[in-house]
């Protein structure tokens, strides 16, 4: 029997748009999940569909008929600044002829270098790095097509991800592995400042509420992300869980490590700020306003602990 329930498109299939797809499943909403090609297995409920959101056509045609649409599209870093906002031209100009609620997966590069400040929705966005002027650009038009009546958006922010199935993040494939083979762990920057992390399974339930509700349109929010502790507090949690020693090496500057290679790392020195200075999001506002709790620390790292020595033992699949 075809379901008649409204249909929520993803826009992405990676660690979050996955993520986003099986949630979204979870709750009820007929989901399609979009990548260029449209393939893999698929949760029950979740049809896979192949489409290049990049252009006019592909992006028209990932959402037609969608109620609400996620944007989770993601590109190799050193092509995002030129590859993200001939993306956010063809997936906003396919919502604005569709009339489908658009909710944009965001980063906190547009705040820029903060000085340890806590970062909420408020702060200043002052950033003045490439790839964060350039997120601050497209977020701006994102918003100022919503006050138009162009569109309707939503723009949530996550600080670095983790969990599983997320491999390129600085608390991912270059410390989980490593972790749990007494392997070298990178120690980015300063690990004793405070930084927030956000659960991928915070991501995936804060962007299905905000499909959900429509109240909370036309602005940025902070995705439901555990108080922050510093990276070494963090990284000896992963210690008692990997039930090893580990083998800390002090990455000081931006440099290739693990699965970080030169042409990576070269992109991300300027953004390695996030290393130097704390880096603190706030989710009270989001927490408040739905009723969200994020996922106790803990509780996040044994499952994720859990998922890569599946991994690495051959029973967990890396997409």
């Amino acid at each position: 029997m075809t379901s008649t329930a409204p249909l929520h498109t993803v826009l992405g299939s990676g660690p979050a748009g996955t993520a986003l797809a099986e949630e979204l499943a979870r709750r009820g909403h007929p989901v399609r999940l979009v990548d260029r090609k449209g393939e893999g297995a698929a949760p029950a409920g979740v049809e896979r569909y192949a489409a290049d959101v990049g252009t006019g056509e592909g992006a028209r045609a990932a959402v037609a008929g969608a109620a609400v649409v996620y944007h989770c599209v993601n590109v190799a870093y050193h092509l995002q600044v030129e590859v993200m906002p001939r993306i956010q031209e063809a997936v906003l100009g396919a919502v604005e002829e569709s009339g489908a609620r658009l909710v944009v997966l965001d980063t906190l590069y547009p705040y820029g270098e903060t000085g340890g400040a806590v970062m909420t929705e408020d702060s200043p966005w002052n950033a003045t790095t490439r790839k964060g002027r350039m997120r601050a650009d497209l977020d701006e038009r994102y918003l100022a097509a919503h006050r138009a009546g162009r569109a309707r958006v939503v723009l949530a922010r996550s600080a670095d991800f983790f969990g599983p199935t997320v491999l390129n993040s600085t608390l991912g494939g270059a410390v989980f592995p490593a972790a749990l083979t007494g392997g070298e762990v990178p120690a980015f920057g300063d690990i004793d400042l405070p930084h927030s992390y956000t659960y991928i399974g915070d991501v995936a339930a804060g962007l299905a509420t905000l499909g959900e509700r429509a109240d909370g349109d036309g602005r940025v929010w902070h995705l439901p992300t555990a108080p922050a502790a510093t990276t070494r507090e963090v990284l000896r949690m992963v210690e008692e869980r990997a039930g090893r020693p580990l083998r800390l090496t002090a990455v000081p500057e931006a440099r290739p490590f693990g699965p970080f290679d030169e042409q990576f790392m070269a992109e991300y020195a300027e953004m390695f700020y996030q290393h130097t200075e704390p880096q603190i999001m706030d989710s009270t506002a989001f927490e408040r306003h739905f009723g969200a709790v994020p996922t106790p620390l803990p509780e996040a790292l044994d499952a994720t602990v859990a998922w890569y020595g599946a991994l690495l033992s051959g029973g967990a699949d890396a997409n």
